[in-house]
């Protein structure tokens, strides 16, 4: 029998956390309370970003012979002067090499030295480090040695390789492979190095190895490669993975590795989830290993060879939640995620799986008492389902090629390639009873920590609970959520497929979490779990109880964003919303491959599900996901943009399909902003140029032609594609001081737009369609904004920021802060002196927090407006309209004019709007506000749940009741 898996309290080296959502903590108070005598409450989901430090200095730009050899192709270039990326346009980008995938590889890189920027040595200091196949292709991958050390960051090729063609190549690789200079710092030194310059305390160490790291400018330097935690308290783990320099004790590159779901056995699980009427129906499919009575579902395919249930030590049933492939555990009274648990489910010698299940943490809404009961919160039954689900992502993606060869997890690798004894550790209801009330360490989460090849992963599936002003779900399991536990595996996938076995992989653009959303949904869709409908490709419906967007803002088969509003929610480069834009082009994509090859019937998709077909006789939207495998080992850099990300999907397509579908894929990345001339300067640049040109579309073009009311034309006007104007970049402009010219080339289709000009405001453009090669005006008439900053109005008030409500700018807000919101008020004296007003314009963004600003700490979406009231003065000899007694009200909103509802408020909800008023003349227009989203929204009002220690009423248990913003106050006569 395998020994219980260890106990961890740090990470492995190269590995990545990554969460789904984040929980929040509550004050559990009875009152509100001011901002500055309560920690700010997070929200779940918004303090996920992806951070990586790299300290390596100095650029390597490529030489001109490189440049002349890549001639022909698509090529972008690393800091290290060795090419990011080299896709074939047209002809492959090498021919008549071996047929021999690994030989074809080596002798392109012997004849492209010039191009790869290698030397001779260099080139013969590549070490295969694996081969795997993509169609009648392969992808073959190398990593650098250094003398005697293998690259430990960077320093990878990956070449796409099909017909002795060479069709797609992806490096980190350095120009020479000089031996460094040997360690003079010992293990122990750099290990407390990077703790310290990391701030971690009292740090463990899980693995420390000396690798080398290439660098720009001071060739390779020998460093320790240590992955580390300490104080790794609730659902949000601290750990690092640090490249010490073994010479100096120098951070070379620092990585925050959190991101932040009888000889037949059978399971009885949920497929996809308990019903989303959060009834106690039991709905439990049978999945059995082999044809049985009352099997609903034989599961067993080639993936795994022996019975999810057997230790491959012994041959032998383990009569529990224990096998090859995972192992699921219950771990109550932890909340430090990297704590394995090991009591697996109450064993069965029957192997009939089919534990009791009650529904008790939603029937006793959240109640503590359930763990000493009984039934223990139906911890059998979560671990059971849990078990059953990490076993199907491993046999569903083993068949896509997450195999041995490509680091996947299992404890003995019975077949060829990798490392063994790193199966899925899943901590069922992780931190059940020690992460609640309070702080709720342990809520509205889930999280995978993946470590390099070797090394077992542990995923942790939390409980979820309502938390005041942070999350508004109902009380139920993370363990049945199937969308959930498939997006946090596909962590998983990606941080071993991507960039080798050790360096993890970071995307500060979102794709990683797009990623894992994507495979999640097509999982369910292939077997048939998926219900009909927009709820096919809603992720989190279960634990959020919203059916379209579940955790996320939108549903991704109904999304407006695309590559220039990255970063369009408030937090900052936030990698769940920023990710959406990945998977609103990649659901158009799969949908396009649908059109083309089919969607085939549930049977066939069942079949291609399992291995049992060939990906060139499945339905397109096999196809698709094949092709986003395929694109995870053509990525040899561990930061990656999404720039980056589409050169290796067109190149998986090269080498899978002989590129059959560059035009499709083309296309559909430039509808969404990501074309040919799309610009990421780096993997974290959160204003990338879009470009929604393709060289395989005749595109159109619209002239930017913004007027006022007289039909004269707005100077400095820009022009945004989509809903977003708040940190989004404009693609057309009429400021002739910037780059940007007043023209927009599109493939054809329809646009939505979003015109912004200072002293006019926001002018929303109905979507337009685009027609190929025609060039037209697209007139915008934008009237003058009477209550711009810029063309004369004064603001005043309450609270602080007053500039910021007239500033025609969404990405900046007005604030009051720290006592109750009704009433809070900003005056402006409008341009122009007295005016007739016939609609206001208002806009509840938030924005990131800003260093040093008087409110910083107290950005939270329940702080936005939600109603608000429009009262008027005319100024006169002996009115000052200084008092509100001198205004009259002349509108009152809707009590949801910006209508946010459970389980968050989103952004897309609190974009400007227009609202017609009454025909008022006045001097001064006073915005007033009534409530906020804390304060006014039903669904985040009244105690919720049966846990005495804490309340969930927002508008008396947080002190966001006390905070309200509003981004912008418009006025217009026509």
């Amino acid at each position: 029998m395998r020994t219980p898996p260890r106990a961890l309290a740090g990470t492995a080296a190269g590995f990545l956390a990554a969460a789904i959502v984040l929980t929040a903590s509550s004050s559990g108070t009875a009152a509100p309370v001011t901002p500055a005598q309560a920690p700010p409450q997070k929200v779940q989901g918004d303090d996920h970003h992806e951070h990586v430090v790299d300290n390596r200095q100095g650029l390597v730009a490529p030489t001109s012979s490189q440049r002349s050899a890549a001639v022909g192709t698509s090529a972008r270039w690393n800091a290290l002067g060795t090419p990011a990326t080299l896709t074939a346009t047209g002809a492959a980008l090498e021919t008549g090499l071996p047929a021999d995938p690994v030989a074809a590889a080596r002798a392109y890189v012997e004849k492209n030295l010039d191009v790869l920027g290698l030397t001779a040595r260099g080139a013969q200091a590549l070490e295969l480090l694996t081969t795997s196949p993509i169609g009648e292709g392969a992808a073959v991958i190398f990593r650098q040695k250094f003398g005697d050390l293998v690259a430990g960051r960077d320093g990878l090729l990956s070449v796409g390789v099909r017909d002795g063609k060479v069709w797609f190549v992806s490096s980190s690789l350095a120009r020479d492979v000089v031996a460094p200079e040997p360690a003079t710092l010992s293990a122990e030194q750099a290990a407390a190095n990077a703790a310290r310059e990391a701030g971690v305390t009292n740090p463990t160490v899980i693995a420390n190895k000396l690798v080398a790291v290439p660098t720009p400018t001071e060739g390779a330097r020998a460093a320790w490669q240590v992955t580390f935690g300490a104080d790794l308290s609730g659902a949000e783990p601290v750990a690092y993975t640090s490249y010490v320099d073994a010479r100096d004790g120098g951070i070379l590159v620092r990585e925050d590795i959190v991101d932040h779901d009888s000889d037949n056995p059978s399971w009885d699980v949920f497929p996809n989830s308990p019903p989303t009427d959060y009834s106690s129906r039991d709905t439990r499919k049978t999945w059995c290993w082999a044809p049985q009575r009352g099997c609903d579902e034989v599961v067993a395919t080639s993936a795994s060879p022996l019975a999810w249930d057997v230790d491959p030590a012994t041959n032998e049933p383990t009569f529990t939640t224990r096998g090859n492939n995972a192992i699921a555990v219950e771990n109550w009274n932890s909340n430090d995620p990297f704590t394995v648990g090991t009591e697996t489910a109450t064993p069965k010698p029957d192997r009939d799986y089919n534990y009791p299940w009650t529904n008790q943490w939603h029937r006793e809404r959240c109640s503590p008492d359930v763990f000493t009961t009984p039934q223990e919160n139906d911890i059998d039954a979560a671990r059971a389902n849990l078990f059953g689900m990490h076993n199907r992502m491993h046999d569903w993606s083993y068949h896509l090629g997450f195999t041995e060869a490509t680091w996947n997890m299992q404890d003995d690798n019975l077949r060829p390639g990798g490392l063994a004894d790193d199966y899925e550790q899943g901590n069922a209801q992780a931190g059940g009873i020690s992460g609640g009330p309070p702080n709720f360490e342990a809520r509205n989460n889930a999280n995978q920590i993946t470590p390099p090849d070797g090394e077992a992963p542990i995923t942790n599936m939390y409980l979820w609970q309502p938390v005041a002003a942070a999350f508004y779900g109902a009380c139920v399991d993370g363990d049945y959520d199937m969308s959930v536990i498939g997006h946090e595996y596909t962590h998983a996938i990606t941080g071993r497929m991507i960039a080798g076995p050790d360096a993890g992989v970071s995307t500060p653009q979102g794709m990683s979490e797009s990623w894992s959303d994507q495979l999640a949904m097509e999982y369910l869709n292939e077997h048939g779990y998926a219900p009909k409908g927009e709820r096919a490709y809603t992720i989190g419906q279960y634990v959020t109880t919203d059916p379209v967007a579940g955790i996320r803002n939108y549903n991704m088969s109904n999304s407006p964003l695309n590559y220039s509003s990255i970063d369009y929610d408030f937090v900052g480069l936030q990698v769940h919303a920023s990710g959406e834009v990945w998977t609103a082009t990649n659901f158009d994509i799969r949908q396009a491959f649908i059109r083309k090859y089919g969607a085939g019937t549930p049977a066939l998709n069942k079949s291609c599900a399992n291995g049992k077909t060939p990906v060139t006789k499945c339905p397109g939207n096999r196809r698709w996901v094949q092709l986003v495998f395929d694109s995870f080992l053509l990525m040899a850099n561990s930061q990656n943009s999404m720039v980056d990300a589409r050169d290796a999907m067109l190149g998986a397509d090269l080498v899978r399909f002989n590129g059959a579908n560059q035009g499709l894929l083309s296309n559909a990345f430039a509808k969404r902003g990501l074309g040919e001339g799309a610009v990421s300067v780096g993997a974290g640049d959160a204003n990338p140029t879009p470009s929604f040109s393709s060289s395989y579309a005749t595109e159109g073009t619209y002239k930017f032609r913004p007027i006022d009311e007289n039909g004269r034309p707005v100077a400095g006007a820009k022009l945004f594609v989509g809903d977003y104007q708040a940190r989004a970049v404009p693609v057309a402009d009429t400021d002739p001081a910037t780059p940007l010219t007043d023209e927009v080339k599109l493939v054809p289709g329809t646009y939505g737009f979003i015109a912004q000009a200072p002293g006019h405001g926001h002018t929303r453009i109905s979507p337009k369609p685009v027609l190929p090669g025609l060039t037209l005006p697209l007139i915008v008439r934008m009237p003058a904004n009477l209550a711009s900053t810029a063309a004369g109005a004064v603001a005043t008030g309450d609270g602080i920021n007053l500039a910021r409500i007239t500033d025609d700018d969404e990405a900046t807000n007005w604030a009051s802060l720290g006592s109750p919101v009704a009433g809070k008020q900003v005056t402006v004296d409008l341009a122009g002196g007295a005016q007739t007003v016939r609609r206001v314009q208002v806009s509840a963004q938030l924005r990131p927090p800003v260093t040093g600003d008087p409110d910083a700490g107290t950005q939270n979406r329940y702080t936005a407006l939600r109603q608000f009231k429009v009262l008027a003065c005319t100024a006169t000899a002996t009115v000052t309209c200084s008092n509100a007694a001198e205004f009259k009200t002349v509108y009152t909103s809707r009590p949801d004019a910006f209508p946010s509802t459970a389980p968050r408020p989103r952004v897309k909800d609190l974009v400007v709007k227009s609202f017609d008023i009454k025909d008022t003349k006045a001097t001064h227009l006073r915005l007033e506000v009534v409530t906020n989203q804390c304060t006014g929204g039903p669904d985040f009002a009244g105690e919720q749940d049966a846990d005495p220690r804490a309340n969930t009423d927002c508008g008396t248990a947080s002190p966001q009741a006390l905070n309200v913003r509003v981004a912008e106050f418009q006025a217009y006569a026509k």
